[in-house]
């Protein structure tokens, strides 16, 4: 266990800086936008321009700025996730690059090899809900300097269910029910794990890796998108009811989780080389 959270720790470490970087931006862009379009709203009311009603309110709100500020608020959003879904490959590939590859030094450790996958998994699951987390303290940031631009006669104020609604981007990364956020994280661990496995496919048969690689990722993404397809789970007239059909989908999920932990601690035990 200690091994293992020394791995961690050395992966964390690794990631940190562009990890700031992604915060960072996400910051600096929102607060930007978010002082562009309030400013200009307030210097135009100001001047006597006619309030534009929003949700029925003639004041303005956060909510308002979020929803008016959509594009810039979603762009470090998207730059994040995009970044981080190059690094679920990078974060294995990066051992092999190089001259005297870390990655032998890895495999040398005095440790079970599927501790070194359990850490790389552990530190992309902690990088993606410390930028979550971040976001999430971000917004009360945002939003003092918001009453800070707004006189307290031009304002109203917001609910924080109002504010992630307001942004597309916001409903998608923080979902309100609570089964849905489950849902949503898990299947995006799975892809994780799927993709894990895919990069030890091919790192374990090299050119052919490659072609199984690709076949395992397609096999899984048909488990579950046939299923989806084929049961109705959108159509009113499907054979099976709703709760059913999301039992059947819950249980390929497992299914597929379990194929690709298994695989995975496998081909890195007794297939891989560096």
């Amino acid at each position: 266990m200690i091994r293992y959270g020394k791995l961690v720790h050395m992966e964390v470490r690794r990631f940190r800086y562009f990890l700031l970087g992604m915060m960072g931006l996400t910051l600096v862009v929102q607060v930007a936008a978010l002082i562009w379009k309030t400013t200009g709203e307030v210097h135009r009311l100001r001047a006597g321009g006619a309030p534009v009603p929003f949700f029925g309110f003639d004041k303005l709100t956060f909510t308002w700025a979020v929803f008016n500020t959509q594009a810039m608020f979603a762009l470090p959003i998207l730059v994040s996730a995009a970044g981080l879904a190059l690094y679920v490959f990078l974060i294995w590939y990066r051992d092999w690059l190089g001259r005297g590859t870390f990655a032998y030094r890895l495999l040398m450790l005095p440790t079970a090899r599927r501790n070194l996958y359990l850490a790389k998994l552990t530190a992309i699951l902690l990088f993606v809900f410390s930028l979550l987390a971040f976001q999430l303290l971000a917004l009360p940031i945002e939003q003092g300097i918001f009453n800070l631009i707004v006189p307290a006669e031009m304002r109203m104020d917001s609910y924080f269910t109002d504010i992630i609604q307001a942004n597309q981007a916001f409903s998608l990364l923080l979902p309100l029910s609570g089964a849905q956020f489950l849902y949503q994280y898990g299947l995006g661990v799975i892809c994780i794990l799927v993709a894990f496995t895919a990069v030890l496919l091919e790192r374990s048969f090299r050119f052919w890796g490659i072609g199984y690689a690709v076949i395992y990722a397609t096999a899984c993404i048909a488990a579950f998108v046939v299923p989806l397809l084929t049961l109705g789970f959108d159509r009113d007239d499907a054979y099976l009811y709703p709760k059913e059909i999301f039992g059947i989908l819950t249980a390929v999920i497992m299914v597929v989780a379990a194929a690709s932990i298994g695989l995975g601690f496998r081909l890195l035990s007794r297939k891989i080389t560096v």
